[in-house]
C-alpha cells in the first residue's frame, strides 16, 4: 500500500485499503492504526504529503474512536516520514487532525538520523516543539542493523544493534514514554520475541 504514489491505480488500492481498514478495526473497537506514510516515487516530498492527506481526508469521517498513527520512517529512497516536520504536514492537511497521531519507530528515527542514543531528550524535546508529546500514542521497539543516520531500515534483536540494550531500556523507562504501548518488530518468531520480553522484563527489575 502506497499512499503517497502518482500512480492511479496503486493510489486507488490504497486508499481503498485505508479507508475499508479504518472502518473494520474501528468497529472492531481497536484503539490505534499504524501505517507507513508512502513513498512519492519521484514526485517529489510536497506532491506525495497531498496525495497521502487527500488519501487520508477520504478515509477518516471524525466519527471513530480509532486513532491513524502515521509511523516515523528511516527515509531510505523517496520515503516520506523521515522529519518530524513531514509527519506534521501530513496531520495539518487532515481535516479530521484530531483523528491521527505519531508512532515512533525506534530503528526508523535512528536511522533517520535522530540521536536516540546520546540524546534522547533533545529528539523528544524536538517531537514536542513539532507535534507534541501528546500524539505519541505507541513505540514499536527495534533495534537497527544500520548505523546512526544511515536512511536504512533493517531491525534488529534488541541489543544485537546500533542502538544497543541500555539506550533501548532507557527508552521504556523515559517519564514521557513508559505509558505507551511497546511493540516489537525485531526479527524473531513468537517464542524468541516471549523470550526477548522476559529478557527486557528482566533487565527492568519487572521479574
Amino acid at each position: 500500500m502506497n499512499l503517497a504514489s502518482p500512480k492511479e491505480s496503486v493510489y486507488e488500492f490504497a486508499c481503498m485499503v485505508i479507508r475499508e481498514d479504518i472502518a473494520r478495526m474501528d468497529a472492531l473497537s481497536i484503539d490505534n492504526i499504524v501505517f507507513h506514510p508512502g513513498s512519492h516515487t519521484g514526485i517529489g516530498t510536497g506532491a506525495g504529503i497531498e496525495n497521502i492527506i487527500a488519501g487520508l481526508n477520504q478515509a477518516v469521517t471524525g466519527k471513530e474512536n480509532i486513532m491513524v498513527l502515521l509511523e516515523t520512517m528511516s527515509g531510505k529512497g523517496t520515503e516520506i516520514g523521515v522529519s518530524f516536520e513531514e509527519l506534521k504536514a501530513i496531520r495539518d492537511g487532515v481535516k479530521y487532525s484530531e483523528k491521527i497521531g505519531i508512532c515512533l519507530d525506534t530503528c526508523h528515527v535512528f536511522s533517520a538520523g535522530y540521536d536516540i542514543v546520546n540524546d534522547l531528550d533533545g529528539v523528544l524535546g524536538k517531537f514536542d516543539q513539532i507535534l507534541g508529546l501528546d500524539l505519541l500514542r505507541a513505540v514499536h521497539l527495534n533495534d537497527s542493523m544500520m548505523p546512526f543516520a544511515s536512511h536504512k531500515d533493517r531491525h534488529a534483536i534488541i541489543g544485537k544493534g546500533q542502538i544497543g540494550r541500555e539506550a533501548l531500556l532507557r527508552i521504556i523507562e523515559h517519564p514521557a514514554l513508559k505509558h505507551l504501548p511497546f511493540y516489537l518488530e525485531t526479527p524473531k518468531d513468537n517464542e524468541g520475541h516471549k523470550q526477548e520480553i522476559r529478557e527486557i522484563r528482566q533487565a527492568l527489575g519487572m521479574i
